[in-house]
């Protein structure tokens, strides 16, 4: 990124430049000085360099999505992966190699608990004893094949578990570039190897599965069809496996093609952006026919809407659907192939009579009748969010924008001013210019006081909960982006 004079920047925003360089410097100051402690103390919980969700402030209580262990580590975001990107993210922004380090000690840490089904679980374990219950990458050649059969082998594409994982590795492996240390060759082993599992992992169709345990599926019981409605399907949960269907829930998908996108950049390798490519056509199948022309958050092996949880019936799912139309917008943008934009006028026709109020979709809409329904954990559809028990109507979202103000709004953005100039404005924005370097810092500027003054005696970001104060991982991936925005503002 270029880098252009601290003088400058601040006389655009402050006005005179020696009152500008007075307010400046010192902030800037204070600002690295809190990014190093509050990394130094991070650090300091660590377990083997990577990261959990949650600690009490006495570090006896640690979680993750779940309680938890000292001797375990989360990689769901915000776990390691979120960390680890935060320690690269202030390494670039100051070029200091101690946050590449912290970076990759997460990385590392990674790269040890990577199973041999290419990705990993929601979490680590680093006890001896009880790390046997996963058949990670490191025993392939060391135990009986009777032995790994009966160890946990799923790696998991829900919530970007595996996906912010491998983007980790990739960064890391990206900025350590030429090093001949041992570490950095475990983690580009690590990299190279879980990148060829996801695609291993990929449906003959271009979908993934939620979870896969390492056993490329049969052809024969995933044909390649347009997605379709079900003649018949159940009103009430039949607790199947959904593991295996193609999931759009939680970004599963998304995030998939996005870590294979990142991955082709990164390594000039076409074999990755193929298989993006692939996952943006299964987008392209998986759009159900009028007069519901939208996406489900899963489908079976027939291409068609599938119960998952109990609270999660089949239907169309406008959130899902947004991520979908955004993912197939990005495509286009950067393939110019028209076919990824052709979906998009029929699904925003169907969103546009399907709005609950102004702005505003019921997330999931019941096939044929286009209802908003609502499920419940006792596996039954409702027809009203007031149905539902108490602890359903606020424990998931039912009704919202989900994106589509804003993903109806880029198609229209590309559609009236074509490809070209939407991607020259997102590179643009990326390199800003001096202007706007300085509108940023000013306007970062409270929220850079506030971090900096919250950190308290021991280096940490507390937050306050009925259990009392907590560190809280996520807290810190959130001031570190603040703060390592605004040392690239000001310099």
């Amino acid at each position: 990124m270029k880098i252009f004079s601290p003088i400058w920047v601040v006389m655009v925003w402050a006005g005179l430049a020696s009152g500008g360089i007075r307010a400046a410097e010192p902030l800037a100051a204070e600002v690295r000085a809190t990014m190093e402690r509050a990394t130094t103390a991070m650090r300091a919980i660590a377990t083997e360099g990577g990261y959990l969700w949650r600690y009490s402030a006495d570090l006896k209580e640690r979680a993750g999505e779940n309680k938890a262990t000292a001797t375990q580590i989360w990689v769901q975001p915000p776990g390691t992966p979120s960390v680890g990107m935060a320690f690269l993210r202030a390494y670039e922004a100051t070029k200091d190699p101690q946050y590449l380090e912290a970076a990759k000690a997460a990385a590392d840490a990674l790269a040890t608990g990577q199973l041999e089904s290419g990705g990993w679980d929601y979490l680590v374990e680093f006890d001896p004893k009880l790390s046997a219950a996963w058949y990670r990458r490191s025993d392939v050649g060391k135990i009986s094949a009777a032995e790994a059969a009966k160890r946990k082998n799923v790696s998991t594409y829900d919530d970007d578990t595996s996906q912010s994982a491998l983007r980790l590795l990739l960064a890391v492996a990206d900025a350590s570039k030429g090093s001949n240390e041992s570490r950095d060759g475990r983690i580009r082993e690590a990299r190279d190897y879980g990148l060829a599992k996801l695609i291993a992992a990929q449906l003959p169709n271009g979908g993934w599965p939620q979870r896969w345990n390492g056993v490329p599926a049969d052809p024969r019981t995933h044909p390649v069809k347009a997605a379709s409605f079900p003649k018949e399907w159940s009103r009430t949960h039949q607790k199947e496996n959904y593991y295996g269907h193609y999931t759009l829930n939680d970004n599963a998908h998304h995030d998939c093609v996005v870590t294979l996108l990142d991955a082709a950049k990164r390594l000039g390798n076409p074999e990755y952006r193929a298989a993006a490519l692939r996952g943006g056509e299964f987008l392209i199948a998986a759009q159900l026919p009028e007069p519901q022309p939208g996406w489900a958050q899963q489908y079976n092996p027939q291409m068609e809407p599938a119960w998952a949880r109990a609270f999660e019936p089949p239907g169309l799912c406008s959130n899902e659907g947004a991520g979908a139309m955004h993912l197939l917008l990005d495509l286009y943008i950067e393939t110019g192939d028209e076919k990824f934009l052709a979906p998009l006028p029929r699904a925003i026709a169907w969103y546009r009579r399907s709005e609950v109020a102004p702005g505003v979709w019921a997330r999931m809409y019941e096939l044929g009748t286009n209802k908003p329904i609502y499920g419940d954990r006792d596996g039954k559809i409702y027809y009203r969010v007031e149905d539902l028990s108490p602890e359903r109507q606020t424990g998931y979202s039912w009704k919202g924008s989900y994106g589509v103000p804003a993903a109806i709004a880029l198609y229209e953005q590309v559609t009236k001013d074509g490809r070209e100039a939407v991607g020259a404005k997102r590179k643009a924005a990326v390199a800003p210019t001096d202007k706007q370097r300085a509108s940023r810092a000013k306007a970062l500027e409270p929220r850079v006081r506030a971090a900096v003054a919250a950190l308290n005696a021991q280096g940490r970001w507390m937050s306050a909960g009925k259990g009392g104060e907590s560190i809280r991982t996520e807290v810190f991936v959130t001031n570190m982006r603040a703060l390592c925005e605004y040392v690239e503002a000001v310099k």
